[in-house]
């Protein structure tokens, strides 16, 4: 049975689904988690308080995700691979993870603003580590090459800014694309002269963000 803290994050999620952060009511989220307003102020503290542990908790899930993958009994490759596939497809499920990996926040999302100076500190121990801030997307790339280990810290990082530039910009169709190289004659454009692949490491990597579906259309669920 959960927590009545992780059954309010849920319901503020779920509120999520149907309204923009600013149209989410207090009043409502304890409803929908079944337990009182006085709870739900004694875990968060305030809306605020609500936003930032949000964003610490969809930090922390994302990161436990990327530790789960690394620890798989496979080939270094295969596990930066996947987690570079866990980043693309996660962003694209999760608008708030996807905002903290880009710092590209809209107006529907909670965003995490700092403790006012000379605010009381939270009783929750959760809740204080939630007022900290979540990580800078910088942050949270550098926890991912940390959870590599030293040796595949690199190669780990660079998986990761490769995935992120998917998510950025997802990769549009040879056959759609506009410029840059002739097409063949099955419409998909030729590989342009200038490809060349570093290593395998960084070629599978490339190879898996390619082959992720990117067109189906996305959640609205954080």
């Amino acid at each position: 049975m959960p927590t009545a803290r992780e059954a309010l994050l849920v319901a503020a999620l779920g509120a999520l689904v149907h309204r923009p952060w600013s149209a989410v009511r207090m009043a409502d989220v304890a409803r929908d988690a079944r337990v009182s307003r006085q709870t739900l102020y004694n875990e968060f503290g305030s809306k605020e308080g609500l936003a930032r542990a949000l964003a610490r908790r969809e930090a922390d899930a994302y990161l436990q995700g990327v530790r789960r993958l690394l620890a798989v009994p496979a080939p270094p490759a295969r596990n930066l691979a996947a987690v570079a596939e866990w980043t693309v497809v996660r962003a694209a499920e999760r608008p708030l993870l996807r905002a903290l990996l880009t710092d590209a926040w809209s107006d529907r999302l909670p965003r995490p603003r700092p403790v006012r100076a000379g605010a009381r500190t939270a009783p929750v121990p959760a809740q204080r580590r939630a007022d900290e801030g979540p990580p800078a997307p910088g942050e949270l790339v550098a926890a991912v090459a940390a959870a590599a280990g030293e040796r595949w810290a690199g190669g780990c990082e660079i998986a990761v800014r490769l995935a992120l530039s998917h998510v950025v910009a997802p990769a549009v169709p040879w056959s759609r694309a506009g410029a840059g190289g002739a097409a063949g004659r099955d419409g998909q454009r030729a590989e342009p002269e200038s490809w060349s692949p570093t290593t395998p490491t960084i070629t599978s990597v490339i190879e898996t963000i390619l082959s992720v579906e990117t067109t189906s259309p996305r959640k609205t669920m954080p």
